[in-house]
C-alpha cells in the first residue's frame, strides 16, 4: 500500500532527547538513571487510558487517495479505514513490532484443507452494516469480486486475488462475467477460498481491505469512496472532499464482536488541506490539545528536530520503528537500458537525501527493500555506497559510449517540501553526468494514481511498508517487482514497470509453489536480488516515526505498518497530560 518491513534501525539521536509520555516517564538514552535505553524502543503516549467520549482532530496536508476499501493500496486509508470497515482478519498493530494477524469478522484465522488449497472462514454472529442489514458471506465475496474490475479500481489490492483460482474473472461489472469461482459461499456465514496453490501467509491476505463486505445494492462504483457502508465502530457523517470529514459512532457496531478496536472517542474530525508546516507548528505548540496527524514523519519538518528535545514536546511524542522504506523508482519504459539506470543510481547522493528526511532522527540509509529480519532473507548485492556517497566517476564510465536520455523528469508530491528538495539534489547529481532533470509537481491527492498511469515521470519517489505480512519477504518483493496476475506484464504495485521476461516467469511460477514461508522467502529474495541488478529502483531510507500529539490525546502509538498514529487505539481526556 504503498508502504512496510521489519528492521532494527541502528540510529543515533541527541542524548538530550527525553523519551517520555503522559503515561509515565522514560529516562533518556545516556541519562545515567539506568542502563541506556534503546533510542528506538517504542514510546506510547498515555498508555492505559480508558476515557470514553470526546473528539480527535486529525490534521492532514491532503485528502485521502480513496476511502473505498476495494480501491485502496494506501496506508492512510487503511489506518482510518479500520474505524469504518472490518475484514475477515485484521493486522493488529503493536508499536515497534510487525502487526499480529488476529480474527476480525471471522471467528478464527481460518481452517485450511490438508492439501492447502482451500481456506474456510465462518463469520461471527450478529454482524450488521450501518443501516442494520446483516453482513453475509455473500457481501464478503462481492467485496473481493469488485477488486477484479481493474479497469475501474486501478488501486485495488491484488495480493489476495493473485493467490485465488479463476484468473479469468473480470469482475462483477463485465458483460457475461458469470459467477466468481475463486470463492464459494455455501451459506450466509461461510466463506470458502479456492487457491491455485498453498499459500503460507493466507490469513494475512484476508486482512487486506478487499475482504471488507460491500452490499451489492449499495455499490456505486467509483462514487462508493464518498460513503462506504460502515461495518466498523464509526460511520461517515459528512465528507467534503479536499476539505474535511467527520466520523461519528455507528450504533449498529457491536463491541462484543470486536475486541480489537477500543472505539473510545465519540467522533473523529479530519482537516484535509492543512499545510505540513502548519501541522507541525500546531502540534509542537499544542495549539489544539486534541490534535494528531497521519502525515508521514509525523508531519515534522527537518527544522523541527531540535524541538523534540524540549520536555513538553517529548512528553507528547509517540515514536517507534516502522516497516516503511522509501525508494526512488526509475520508469523502466522510458529509461530502458539497465546500465544507464545503474549509472544514474550510483551517481545519486543518497546522503544528501537522508538529510532532507531530517537525518538520523527520522531514518537510516538502506541498501535494499528487504532486510535480514524478514523470513527467508538472503544477502542482497548492490553497487550503492553504504554511506550514501555518490560515485560520479563510476557513473560516467558506465555511460561512456551508450545512448542515454539527456533530459529526464522527476515527479514529486507537492504537499511535502522535502520531496521537492530531493529533486533539487537529484538535479545537481544528474547534471554531473550530463543529464538535465526537470522537477514536476504532482498534486498529492493524485500522486500514486499518476504513478500508476500513463503520466508516470521518469523518476519518482515511493514507499512500501511490507504488504499483508510485514515479516514476509514475498509480500514486499512480489508487489514491487513482480509481474501482473497473469504473468504477462508488470504487476499492479510495480511502479518502475519492471518486467524482465525470465525473472517475471520465475516469480509467476514461484507464486504457485508449496512450502513454508521461510523456504519460499529465500527463493523470492534470490529473484529480487536478480531483478535489482537491473536497477529498477534505488533504496533510500528505512523510517522511524516520531509523532507529536495534542496534550489531551492518550493511547497514542505509532503503527509499524501505518507509520503514523494508530487511530484504533487513541482516546482523549478533559485534562492535559
Amino acid at each position: 500500500m504503498n508502504r512496510r518491513t521489519v528492521a532494527a534501525l541502528a540510529l543515533t539521536v541527541s542524548a538530550g532527547l527525553t523519551l517520555t509520555a503522559c503515561g509515565g516517564a522514560k529516562p533518556a538514552p545516556g541519562s545515567g538513571s539506568r542502563a541506556p535505553a534503546d533510542a528506538f524502543e517504542a514510546v506510547k503516549v498515555g498508555e492505559g487510558d480508558t476515557t470514553r467520549g470526546g473528539n480527535v482532530n486529525v490534521l492532514m496536508s491532503t485528502d485521502f487517495q480513496t476511502l473505498d476499501p476495494g480501491n485502496s493500496n494506501y496506508v492512510q486509508t487503511a489506518n482510518v479505514g479500520q474505524l469504518y470497515y472490518r475484514t475477515l482478519t485484521m493486522a493488529k498493530e503493536e508499536a515497534g513490532k510487525p502487526p499480529k494477524i488476529v480474527p476480525d469478522l471471522a471467528t478464527d484465522l481460518g481452517k485450511v484443507s490438508k492439501d492447502g488449497l482451500t481456506w474456510t472462514y465462518t463469520l461471527k454472529k450478529g454482524l450488521k452494516f450501518e443501516d442494520g442489514a446483516p453482513i453475509t458471506a455473500q457481501d464478503v465475496k462481492y467485496g473481493v469480486e469488485r477488486t477484479y474490475a481493474r479497469d475501474v479500481y486501478t488501486q485495488a489490492p491484488q495480493e489476495l486475488n493473485s493467490a485465488l483460482s479463476d484468473d479469468g474473472y473480470k469482475g462483477p461489472y463485465a458483460k457475461g462475467s458469470g459467477d466468481f469461482k475463486g470463492i464459494e459461499t455455501p451459506d450466509a456465514r461461510t466463506v470458502v477460498f479456492k487457491l491455485k496453490q498453498p499459500f503460507a501467509e493466507f490469513p494475512a491476505l484476508v486482512s487486506r481491505s478487499n475482504t471488507a463486505p460491500v452490499p451489492r445494492a449499495k455499490d456505486t462504483k467509483l462514487d462508493y469512496t464518498n460513503h462506504p457502508v460502515s461495518t466498523g465502530p464509526y460511520k461517515i457523517e459528512r465528507y467534503d472532499r479536499g476539505r474535511s470529514m467527520r466520523l461519528v459512532r455507528n450504533p449498529r457496531w457491536d463491541p462484543a464482536t470486536d475486541p480489537n478496536r477500543t472505539a473510545l472517542p465519540d467522533t473523529f474530525t479530519f482537516s484535509l488541506s492543512t499545510a505540513q508546516s502548519t501541522i507541525s507548528q500546531q502540534l509542537l505548540a499544542d495549539s489544539d490539545p486534541t490534535a494528531l496527524t497521519l502525515d508521514s514523519a509525523g508531519g515534522l519538518q527537518a527544522s523541527d528536530a531540535a524541538e523534540l528535545d524540549t520536555a513538553d514536546v517529548a512528553r507528547r511524542t509517540a515514536s517507534g520503528l516502522i516497516g516503511c522504506t522509501d525508494v526512488l523508482d526509475f520508469n523502466t519504459e522510458s529509461i530502458k537500458d539497465p546500465v544507464v539506470r545503474r549509472a544514474i543510481a550510483v551517481a545519486i547522493d543518497r546522503k544528501a537525501i537522508h538529510l532532507q528526511y531530517g537525518g538520523a532522527r527520522f531514518g537510516k540509509l538502506t541498501q535494499s527493500y528487504i532486510n535480514a529480519d524478514q523470513r527467508g532473507y538472503v544477502t542482497q548485492h548492490t553497487d550503492l555506497d553504504p554511506a550514501g556517497q555518490p560515485k560520479v566517476a563510476e557513473a560516467k564510465k558506465l555511460l561512456k559510449g551508450r545512448d542515454y536520455p539527456k533530459k529526464l523528469v522527476y515527479g514529486y508530491a507537492d504537499a511535502t517540501p522535502r520531496y521537492k528538495n530531493m529533486g533539487t539534489s537529484l538535479q545537481q547529481n544528474l547534471k554531473q553526468i550530463g543529464i538535465d532533470l526537470e522537477l514536476r509537481a504532482i498534486p498529492a491527492a493524485n500522486y500514486y494514481t499518476t504513478l500508476a498511469g500513463k503520466n508516470m515521470p521518469d523518476i519518482a519517489r515511493s514507499g512500501w511498508c511490507g504488504g499483508a505480512d510485514s515479516g514476509s519477504v514475498r509480500t514486499t518483493v512480489d508487489p514491487n517487482l513482480g509481474p501482473s496476475v497473469d504473468g504477462k506484464s508488470f504487476g499492479f504495485s510495480n511502479i518502475p514497470r519492471y518486467y524482465d521476461p525470465k525473472t517475471a516467469r520465475a516469480m509467476y511460477e514461484l507464486r504457485g509453489e508449496n512450502g513454508t514461508s521461510e523456504e519460499l522467502g529465500r527463493k523470492w529474495a534470490t529473484l529480487f536480488d536478480r531483478g535489482m541488478q537491473d536497477y529498477p529502483l534505488v533504496p533510500l531510507i528505512r523510517s522511524v516515526t516520531r509523532s507529536v500529539v495534542g496534550s489531551r490525546v492518550r493511547n497514542a502509538q505509532v503503527g509499524y505498518f501505518f507509520g503514523s498514529i494508530d487511530l484504533s487505539t487513541v482516546s482523549v481526556t478533559s485534562k492535559k497530560g
